[in-house]
């Protein structure tokens, strides 16, 4: 059985930075109360007019992590493609990601995990790397989520928090089993799906239902969080699945080089550091400056660490995740 390995990474951000500051002009909010919950000073919007999507972020990220992998588009033999905000409904923006970088008849899979997704990504590029199926595999995490926030004082506890970006990883083969993807842990709770989700517009309520009541008090075609209970199932889940992954590499806690958690909440993360008692430079964090960018916000702190040299050969890095589903997962690398 062949191991699979990371050999290329890339990210895209907007250039458009909105600020706390900015939205205090909106809503009724302040730098002080968004930073105090979340530690977010600002984040990424796509700018109006801006010709960027989903599926072109996710490209402009891929094309780096290619280049970066010292391939060609055309030596991809699959793509899988994280985002809870696809360009359409249908079809999923995998494909449109293949047609863009104009790789013949490349299988690709749009995983629909949220804020899990790229780690499930991950973890399924693993499998069909380690069967033989496919040799080079484009694992992408993009969100465009601006475009679909209430950016008024109505939404400010969820809208203050998302951004836009997207992150990728080229995984491939390799015959070293003590190094490159040693083991993905993944989870899911069905029964809490509705404490963070965006109900409709859906097939349980089309949007004829919606323009038929034209209610404007209607707010189910935005997110919702049960930001508390939330909180407090992420800080169980993180710690649980990032010891299990640890156990299972051989590590402990203390051995991990780099972790990278899905930057959902800096209190999150600053929670899980002082569990394990890791220092500041055993984790990465850059939700200070980009937001909640849900599936892509791993890839993009996973492309930075490695860009600033805090991982290289040899580091011990965990990437875990929690999110809506409510969904878990942690990978365990060997660089």
């Amino acid at each position: 059985m062949f191991n699979s390995k990371i050999i290329g990474l890339g990210k895209y951000l907007p250039d458009n930075v909105v600020t706390n500051a900015d939205l205090e002009k909106i809503m009724d909010t302040s730098d002080a109360w968004i930073q105090e919950r979340t530690g977010i000073k600002e984040r990424r919007h796509i700018a109006k007019g801006s010709d960027d999507s989903t599926s072109l972020m996710g490209v402009k990220a891929s094309k780096i992590a290619i280049e970066r992998a010292g391939l060609t588009p055309q030596d991809i033999d699959l793509i899988l493609f994280a985002t809870l905000s696809p360009d359409y409904y249908f079809p999923g923006s995998g494909v449109l990601v293949q047609e863009a970088l104009q790789i013949p008849e490349c299988p690709a899979m749009d995983i629909r995990m949220q804020c899990s997704g790229f780690v499930y990504a991950v973890a399924t590029a693993d499998q069909f790397i380690k069967t033989g199926m496919y040799k080079n595999v484009l694992v992408i995490g993009s969100e465009y989520h601006s475009g679909g926030l209430d950016m008024t004082t109505r939404g400010r506890n969820i809208s203050v928090i998302f951004g836009d970006g997207a992150g990728a990883v080229v995984m491939t083969r390799s015959e070293n089993n003590e190094t490159g993807i040693l083991n993905s842990q993944l989870h899911s709770e069905g029964k809490h799906a509705k404490e963070l989700s965006l109900i409709g517009p859906s097939t349980g309520r089309w949007v004829p239902e919606i323009m038929e009541n034209n209610d404007p008090d209607d707010i189910s075609y935005y997110p919702y969080m049960n930001g508390q209970f939330v909180f407090k199932n992420a800080v169980v889940r993180f710690s649980e699945v990032i010891m299990a992954g640890v156990k299972k590499a051989g590590w402990k806690p203390e051995n991990i080089d780099m972790l990278i958690p899905h930057q959902a909440n800096l209190r999150i993360s600053q929670f899980v550091q002082k569990k394990f008692g890791l220092s500041d430079t055993q984790v990465y964090n850059n939700i200070q400056r980009y937001g909640n960018t849900t599936a892509a916000s791993i890839p993009i702190a996973l492309t930075e660490a490695w860009e600033e040299g805090k991982i290289k050969e040899g580091s011990k890095v965990v990437l875990a995740a929690f999110g809506s589903g409510f969904t878990w997962g942690s990978v365990s690398i060997q660089w």
